[in-house]
């Protein structure tokens, strides 16, 4: 196996795993929707940037030929409608056009990003991604490994950088909804170990892999612990359900969506693993928070928050997230 294609390869998580299988040695074939935007990765020997529309079958088709594996990153957490459509478009019709493409080029392999919590039925969000792994693990022919990390940061990026930009708004008070979420912030890094390391393992073959890291905590801890890190002082004013699903109602129609009524459903779910986190079932350590992230972040700029309400702007009507 040398050659692999990843849809949502131009994302946090993409750019992170691109690099890595490339240092190992793979021919690499990034699937985009803007060629000229990220034109940063052709900084990378041997990847192949080729600029598809992934939801036209005949586009996937093609340039999923000569591929050994299929990587697949794509993913939203909002949508420019609000009944579902558009989540619909991204998780399940994407899994079945995957399905499709991969047969007709006779690849075998596939690695799919899901999410913990997939197949609840509060959110759209989760309902999607469930019903796309179950339609991937159910196709014939096909060896699929999915994974289902709890939520993601990075130096470079991730959960925390998107906390920095909402924080920099100028104001001391930060109202904060579900407040008392769980969650157990994984490392990208050892996301990505998780998948170089079954990419060539057939007892890998059907298994969903839960993947947190070492240790939970509330969304007004990490939020707080962002604050902290940038060197801003900040009241966090936690909202209960009741406010934080009326907040949510009003935020559905801002353009950009930066809280949801999805969100808020899908944050009535905790996102840890208990007593299942399969980091250990892969031979992976999971670094805590504190040790990766122990430079302060910087305070992003104007410049930079600007930059980020854009990319979540995007991202809300129907872009990869990865």
């Amino acid at each position: 196996m040398r050659n692999i294609a990843i849809l949502g390869g131009t994302g946090f998580i993409g750019k992170h795993l691109a690099t890595r299988l490339i240092d190992m040695g793979y021919q690499v074939r990034v699937l985009t929707r803007n060629f000229e935007q990220n034109r940063d990765l052709l900084v990378l020997p041997k990847l192949t940037l080729l600029e598809t529309d992934v939801y036209n079958q005949e586009q996937l088709n093609q340039q999923l030929a000569g591929n050994d594996a299929v990587i697949n990153l794509i993913g939203i957490l909002n949508e420019t409608s609000h009944d579902g459509t558009g989540f619909r478009k991204a998780h399940v019709e994407l899994a079945e056009k995957l399905i499709s493409a991969c047969k007709a080029n006779n690849i075998k392999r596939l690695l799919h990003m899901s999410s913990l919590n997939a197949n609840a039925k509060n959110s759209h969000y989760l309902r999607t991604k469930g019903e796309a792994e179950d339609l991937l693990h159910a196709a014939d022919g096909l060896n699929v490994t999915s994974f289902k990390p709890s939520i993601i940061f990075g130096e470079d990026g991730g959960i925390l950088k998107k906390f920095a930009a909402l924080l920099r708004l100028p104001s001391p008070i930060f109202m904060l909804p579900s407040a008392h979420a769980k969650f157990a912030p994984v490392w990208v890094k050892d996301v990505v170990a998780a998948i170089v390391k079954t990419l060539d393992k057939p007892d890998s073959y059907g298994k969903r892999y839960q993947l947190c890291g070492p240790k939970v905590y509330t969304l007004q801890e990490l939020v707080a612990y962002t604050a902290k890190q940038m060197g801003l002082k900040r009241y966090i004013i936690p909202l209960n359900t009741s406010m934080s699903k009326f907040i949510a109602q009003i935020m559905e129609r801002v353009p950009g969506k930066p809280y949801s009524l999805d969100n808020f459903h899908s944050s009535q779910l905790d996102s840890i693993c208990g007593d299942k986190n399969d980091f250990k079932q892969l031979g992976i350590s999971p670094h805590p928070l504190e040790t990766v992230m122990s430079r302060p972040l910087s305070a992003t700029t104007s410049k930079e928050s600007y930059s980020i309400y854009r990319s979540l702007a995007r991202r809300s009507a129907s872009l990869p997230l990865s």
